[in-house]
C-alpha cells in the first residue's frame, strides 16, 4: 500500500503511526509553508519509506516572500524531495486572493520543473460554486505541467477529465467512503485504473470505520478497500495498481 499524501507533522505522535505503517510501501507527507516543508523532509530524512514535498498550500499564499522562494528551493533541491506542492486554489476559506494564489502557482511549477517534482494540487470553491475547479483547469491547459495528481479528489469529473487529458493522476481519499458520496464512487469506477491513486490526508478525512478519529497512514487501507470494491476488483490487484501508479509517477 502507498499513501500518497500525509501531513505528519500535524499528528500527536507522528513516530508512532509510521511505526503502525511501516509495512507500507511509500508515504508521501506534505508541506504547506516553510515550516511545515522542512518537517516533512525531516521525516523523510528519517524514515525509510518516507519521502517530502515542499509547498505553500494556497491559504498560505499571501506569507509567500523573496526569503520564503528561496528556502523552499534550498528544501526541493535534497533527493528525498519528490512533490512540489501542496499547492493549488482555495476559495473557500478566502485567506489569500486569487492573485496571490496564483502567483504561487507559477513559483511552484517553476519549483516543479527545476527539480522534475510532481505538483500536488489541492482545489476548493465555495458551497455551490466551481469556480476555483474551473480556474485550476484553464491554469492546467496554458501551463501543462509535466507531472502532476489532483489531490483528494472532490468528484468534479471535467477537471478529472481535464487532468487525465494533460497526462495527471487522480488521488481517493477516506471520503470515498463515505455513505453520501456515492457519485466519488461511480467516479472512482468510471476513471482508468493506470492513473489512480490512494491517500490519507492525514490527519484529516478518516475514512469508515475510523470516522471521528484523527486519520493516519495506516488507514489509506479502507480508502483502498472502497476503491476495490468500486471497481470490482480484488484488494490485492487495487494495491498492486495503484502501488504501480505511486511508483511511475514519484520515482521511488
Amino acid at each position: 500500500m502507498t499513501d500518497t499524501h500525509a501531513h505528519l507533522d500535524r499528528l500527536e505522535a507522528p513516530g508512532e503511526a509510521l511505526e503502525r505503517a511501516r509495512d507500507l510501501r511509500a508515504v508521501l507527507t506534505l508541506g504547506t509553508d516553510t515550516a511545515s516543508s522542512e518537517a516533512a523532509l525531516g521525516f523523510a530524512e528519517a524514515w525509510p519509506n518516507v519521502y517530502a514535498g515542499v509547498g505553500l498550500h494556497p491559504t498560505e499564499a499571501e506569507a509567500f516572500s523573496q526569503e520564503v522562494a528561496e528556502r523552499l528551493r534550498a528544501l526541493a533541491a535534497h533527493p528525498r524531495v519528490r512533490a512540489s506542492g501542496e499547492t493549488g486554489l482555495d476559495y473557500y476559506w478566502e485567506a489569500a486572493t486569487p492573485a496571490a494564489q496564483f502567483r504561487v502557482l507559477e513559483f511552484q511549477l517553476e519549483l516543479a520543473l527545476a527539480h522534475d517534482l510532481v505538483m500536488v494540487f489541492h482545489v476548493r470553491s465555495k458551497d455551490g460554486s466551481d469556480a476555483a475547479e474551473r480556474d485550476l483547469e484553464a491554469w492546467l491547459r496554458q501551463h501543462r505541467p509535466p507531472r502532476f495528481v489532483l489531490h483528494a479528489f472532490g468528484g468534479d469529473l471535467r477537471l478529472a477529465e481535464t487532468g487525465l487529458e494533460l497526462g495527471g493522476y487522480v488521488s481517493f481519499a477516506g471520503n470515498l467512503t463515505y455513505k453520501k458520496n456515492a457519485h466519488l464512487r461511480e467516479a472512482a469506477a468510471a476513471l482508468p485504473a493506470d492513473r489512480l491513486l490512494v491517500e490519507t490526508d492525514s490527519p484529516y478525512l478518516p475514512p469508515v470505520p475510523k470516522r471521528g478519529k484523527r486519520n493516519e497512514p495506516a488507514f489509506v487501507r479502507y480508502t483502498l478497500e472502497a476503491l476495490a470494491l468500486a471497481r470490482g476488483v480484488g484488494f490485492e490487484a487495487m494495491e498492486r495498481a495503484t502501488d504501480a501508479n505511486a511508483a511511475r509517477l514519484f520515482r521511488w
